[in-house]
């Protein structure tokens, strides 16, 4: 489904991106929504997942010192 959406910004920026649109045989409209997904898709990478957060601090205080001491144990 499709919504109207009212920007304002500068005319000849306006202008400059109904040209270019037609350069590449698309819309400022198609753009604009191509703009906004990415934007969504960028946050969603960047977002923790939530694996990530449950595991975040778990190791504060123990240094490289600590893991070689684990891997040590474990395989020696």
């Amino acid at each position: 489904m499709s919504s109207k959406i009212t920007l304002y910004t500068d005319v000849q920026l306006i202008e400059n991106m109904k040209l270019y649109a037609k350069k590449h045989n698309t819309s400022v409209s198609k753009m604009v929504t191509q703009f906004f997904e990415s934007i969504l898709k960028k946050e969603e990478k960047t977002a923790p997942s939530s694996k990530t957060s449950q595991l975040r601090g778990i190791l504060k205080g123990a240094g490289e010192e600590a893991y070689q001491a684990y891997l040590e144990k474990k395989y020696l």
